[in-house]
């Protein structure tokens, strides 16, 4: 089957379903608020599944080309001793989001984007076959279709960056109420990452002065990231997750990536369940014959695996950055870790 599909919203999954619709012989047009691709970003870790979902799009080449390829990770307290280790059983290549975007980007037609073209209404596009909301966490599409505020606070604020000095391996450090990651990046960069169970002050403080008030006791690791944050941007926002009690697809119109499941950072899959989202439902449309049908397809496999991980990313997030109980923590999971084969 194929048809007429708009697309709103040209962010990880948008770019990634235009690819994949293209590819299946579907006429495909993005619209996005933005005026053009954004510049930098941090780093996007694409683990096994997403480098299938990346092979199947055309580009997975260039990513392991460019991605810095790591394997297992530490984690730490914040004097710097080990709670435990995941193994190198599952390996992610860490690329940057502008990287990633630029790669889909390169598979389209340069008149497949409308820059600066923000959802009004689906009633705009009588003609299209298929309308696929890709508008991220806050998105109009779900507002416009589904008329629920699903988006749930998570009670902790995140801060991240790009610092220019290489790293060779992930770490992340749990504290009382704050965590603190490092992972490699593309172009020998590190990739940084902060967590904070409770924001300290208001939003106009500057963020890397905070961030060293609230780190400065941890390990040199930390510090050593800290000590390199002036003049760098940061990302300061705060989290919330999705759970939508519905369907991710009515009549013609379907939702995809954080529009159908925003979550937490903390298991580092939000961009590849979206990548996973956009050939799942090129694959649905391209074996039913009915866009209807299709999308009960897609439906049925994509929101009981999505609903899975951001309920257990949530609850990650509640634990590494929990405010009390913190050495019964770190004892549990330093079992786990050592008693188990756990592959992140």
């Amino acid at each position: 089957m194929s048809g007429q599909a708009i697309i709103i919203g040209a962010g990880v999954a948008g770019l990634a379903t235009a690819v994949a619709l293209r590819d299946a012989g579907w006429g495909v047009t993005v619209h996005d608020r933005a005026k053009g691709l954004a510049p930098g970003g941090t780093a996007l870790g694409m683990w096994p599944e997403a480098m299938s979902a990346l092979e199947r799009l055309g580009v997975a080449d260039g990513i392991r080309r460019h991605a810095a390829h790591s394997r297992g990770a530490a984690l730490l307290d914040p004097r710097g001793m080990i709670i435990g280790r995941i193994p190198p059983t599952r390996s992610a290549h860490l690329v940057s989001r502008e990287r990633l975007l630029s790669a889909l980007l390169d598979r389209l037609p340069a008149d497949a984007v409308h820059w600066g073209q923000p959802f009004a209404s689906s009633d705009e596009f009588p003609t299209y076959d298929l309308v696929v909301g890709a508008d991220g966490i806050h998105s109009l599409v779900r507002r416009r279709h589904w008329g629920s505020a699903v988006e749930r606070a998570l009670g902790t604020v995140a801060f991240r960056g790009v610092i220019d000095r290489p790293t060779a391996s992930v770490s992340e450090t749990w504290g009382r109420g704050a965590l603190f990651g490092v992972t490699p990046m593309d172009e020998g960069r590190t990739n940084w990452f902060a967590c904070l169970r409770r924001d300290p002050v208001g939003r106009s403080e500057e963020p890397a002065a905070l961030l060293r008030d609230a780190f400065e006791s941890w390990h040199p690791g930390v510090r050593a990231v800290l000590a390199e944050l002036e003049g760098v941007e940061i990302d300061r926002r705060s989290l919330f997750d999705v759970r939508l009690p519905h369907p991710y697809a009515r009549g013609n119109v379907v939702l995809i990536g954080d529009a159908a499941h925003a979550m937490a950072p903390n298991l580092g899959r939000g961009a590849c369940e979206s990548l996973i989202d956009a050939v799942t439902l090129a694959r649905a449309l391209d074996t039913e014959p009915e866009v209807a049908s299709a999308l009960r397809r897609y439906d049925r496999a994509r929101r009981p695996a999505t609903r899975r991980i951001v309920r257990t990313a949530r609850t990650l997030n509640r634990i590494a950055t929990a405010e009390r109980g913190t050495r019964f923590r770190d004892a549990a999971v330093r079992a786990l870790l050592t008693g188990s084969s756990i592959s992140a």
